[in-house]
Protein backbone atom coordinates (compact mmCIF):
# COMPACT_ATOMS: atom_id res chain seq x y z
CA UNK A 1 0.00 0.00 0.00
CA UNK A 2 1.45 3.34 -1.03
CA UNK A 3 0.57 6.56 0.71
CA UNK A 4 1.25 9.99 -0.71
CA UNK A 5 3.00 12.32 1.67
CA UNK A 6 2.40 16.06 1.75
CA UNK A 7 5.73 17.90 1.90
CA UNK A 8 4.22 21.40 1.79
CA UNK A 9 4.68 22.01 5.57
CA UNK A 10 8.39 21.25 5.15
CA UNK A 11 8.63 23.72 2.26
CA UNK A 12 7.08 26.41 4.46
CA UNK A 13 9.36 25.82 7.45
CA UNK A 14 12.75 25.00 5.93
CA UNK A 15 15.28 27.03 4.03
CA UNK A 16 17.89 25.64 1.68
CA UNK A 17 16.51 22.09 1.50
CA UNK A 18 14.54 22.62 -1.71
CA UNK A 19 16.48 20.10 -3.79
CA UNK A 20 16.22 17.37 -1.16
CA UNK A 21 12.49 17.95 -0.65
CA UNK A 22 11.88 17.98 -4.41
CA UNK A 23 13.74 14.65 -4.70
CA UNK A 24 11.61 13.14 -1.92
CA UNK A 25 8.45 14.43 -3.53
CA UNK A 26 9.48 13.05 -6.95
CA UNK A 27 10.31 9.68 -5.39
CA UNK A 28 6.89 9.51 -3.76
CA UNK A 29 5.23 10.24 -7.13
CA UNK A 30 7.26 7.62 -9.00
CA UNK A 31 5.12 5.18 -10.86
CA UNK A 32 6.03 1.63 -11.73
CA UNK A 33 9.73 1.74 -12.54
CA UNK A 34 11.02 -0.20 -15.51
CA UNK A 35 13.60 -2.69 -14.30
CA UNK A 36 15.47 -2.98 -17.59
CA UNK A 37 18.39 -2.86 -18.11
CA UNK A 38 19.56 -4.33 -14.80
CA UNK A 39 22.23 -2.38 -12.96
CA UNK A 40 24.35 -2.33 -9.80
CA UNK A 41 25.59 0.64 -7.80
CA UNK A 42 28.82 -0.08 -5.94
CA UNK A 43 30.72 2.07 -3.45
CA UNK A 44 34.41 1.45 -4.22
CA UNK A 45 35.91 3.80 -1.64
CA UNK A 46 35.18 6.74 0.61
CA UNK A 47 34.31 9.02 -2.34
CA UNK A 48 34.29 6.59 -5.31
CA UNK A 49 31.23 4.93 -6.84
CA UNK A 50 30.56 2.74 -9.88
CA UNK A 51 27.40 2.01 -11.80
CA UNK A 52 27.51 -1.27 -13.73
CA UNK A 53 24.71 -1.76 -16.25
CA UNK A 54 24.06 -4.88 -18.34
CA UNK A 55 23.49 -3.66 -21.90
CA UNK A 56 23.97 -6.86 -23.90
CA UNK A 57 23.47 -6.32 -27.61
CA UNK A 58 24.17 -2.57 -27.56
CA UNK A 59 27.28 -1.13 -29.17
CA UNK A 60 29.17 1.91 -27.95
CA UNK A 61 27.57 4.04 -30.69
CA UNK A 62 24.07 3.09 -29.54
CA UNK A 63 24.61 4.26 -25.95
CA UNK A 64 24.67 7.81 -24.59
CA UNK A 65 25.64 9.09 -21.13
CA UNK A 66 24.65 12.64 -20.20
CA UNK A 67 25.32 14.44 -16.93
CA UNK A 68 23.22 17.46 -16.10
CA UNK A 69 23.51 19.38 -12.85
CA UNK A 70 22.45 16.65 -10.41
CA UNK A 71 21.20 14.07 -12.86
CA UNK A 72 22.90 11.29 -14.80
CA UNK A 73 21.00 9.97 -17.81
CA UNK A 74 22.02 6.72 -19.51
CA UNK A 75 20.14 5.91 -22.68
CA UNK A 76 20.32 3.30 -25.38
CA UNK A 77 18.80 3.39 -28.85
CA UNK A 78 19.19 0.40 -31.15
CA UNK A 79 20.14 1.25 -34.71
CA UNK A 80 17.52 0.27 -37.25
CA UNK A 81 18.86 -2.85 -38.84
CA UNK A 82 17.44 -5.75 -40.72
CA UNK A 83 14.55 -7.51 -39.04
CA UNK A 84 15.05 -11.20 -38.49
CA UNK A 85 12.47 -13.88 -37.85
CA UNK A 86 13.05 -14.91 -34.24
CA UNK A 87 12.02 -18.32 -32.98
CA UNK A 88 12.77 -17.08 -29.46
CA UNK A 89 13.85 -13.60 -28.43
CA UNK A 90 15.37 -13.55 -24.94
CA UNK A 91 17.84 -10.69 -25.35
CA UNK A 92 16.02 -7.41 -25.01
CA UNK A 93 16.91 -4.88 -27.65
CA UNK A 94 14.42 -2.15 -26.84
CA UNK A 95 15.39 1.44 -26.27
CA UNK A 96 15.82 2.60 -22.71
CA UNK A 97 16.54 5.63 -20.60
CA UNK A 98 17.72 5.26 -17.00
CA UNK A 99 18.02 8.30 -14.69
CA UNK A 100 20.17 8.55 -11.57
CA UNK A 101 19.88 11.42 -9.10
CA UNK A 102 23.36 12.60 -8.11
CA UNK A 103 24.35 14.41 -4.95
CA UNK A 104 26.05 17.78 -5.15
CA UNK A 105 29.69 17.57 -6.28
CA UNK A 106 29.41 14.03 -7.73
CA UNK A 107 31.15 13.94 -11.10
CA UNK A 108 31.46 11.27 -13.79
CA UNK A 109 35.15 10.44 -14.14
CA UNK A 110 34.95 7.72 -16.77
CA UNK A 111 32.87 5.13 -18.57
CA UNK A 112 33.60 1.93 -20.43
CA UNK A 113 31.82 -0.86 -22.30
CA UNK A 114 33.33 -4.35 -22.04
CA UNK A 115 31.53 -7.62 -22.87
CA UNK A 116 28.06 -6.06 -22.70
CA UNK A 117 28.68 -4.40 -19.31
CA UNK A 118 28.62 -0.60 -19.22
CA UNK A 119 30.55 0.78 -16.25
CA UNK A 120 30.35 4.42 -15.16
CA UNK A 121 32.80 5.64 -12.54
CA UNK A 122 31.72 8.50 -10.27
CA UNK A 123 33.63 10.53 -7.70
CA UNK A 124 32.47 12.87 -4.96
CA UNK A 125 34.72 15.93 -5.27
CA UNK A 126 33.98 18.42 -2.51
CA UNK A 127 35.63 21.80 -3.16
CA UNK A 128 38.53 22.58 -0.84
CA UNK A 129 36.76 25.61 0.68
CA UNK A 130 33.81 23.41 1.72
CA UNK A 131 35.89 20.72 3.45
CA UNK A 132 36.23 20.87 7.22
CA UNK A 133 39.43 22.54 8.36
CA UNK A 134 41.25 22.54 11.65
CA UNK A 135 41.57 25.89 13.43
CA UNK A 136 44.69 26.40 15.53
CA UNK A 137 44.15 27.70 19.03
CA UNK A 138 46.72 30.30 20.06
CA UNK A 139 47.71 31.32 23.58
CA UNK A 140 49.04 34.82 22.82
CA UNK A 141 45.82 36.23 21.46
CA UNK A 142 44.99 39.53 23.12
CA UNK A 143 41.36 39.87 24.06
CA UNK A 144 39.75 43.07 22.75
CA UNK A 145 38.87 45.68 25.35
CA UNK A 146 35.13 45.94 25.93
CA UNK A 147 33.16 48.69 27.55
CA UNK A 148 30.60 48.01 30.16
CA UNK A 149 27.89 50.41 29.15
CA UNK A 150 25.35 49.35 31.77
CA UNK A 151 27.81 49.64 34.63
CA UNK A 152 28.82 53.14 33.52
CA UNK A 153 25.15 54.22 33.30
CA UNK A 154 24.33 52.87 36.78
CA UNK A 155 27.33 54.62 38.38
CA UNK A 156 26.21 58.01 37.06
Amino acid sequence: MRTNLDFSPLFRSSIGFDRMLNALEAASRAEMVDNWPPYDIVKNGEDDYRIAMAVAGFSQDELAITQEQNLLIVSGQKANGEEAYYLHRGIAGRSFQRRFELADYVKVVGAGLVNGLLTIDLKLEIPEEMKPRQIAIGTDVAMPQTKQIEADNQAA
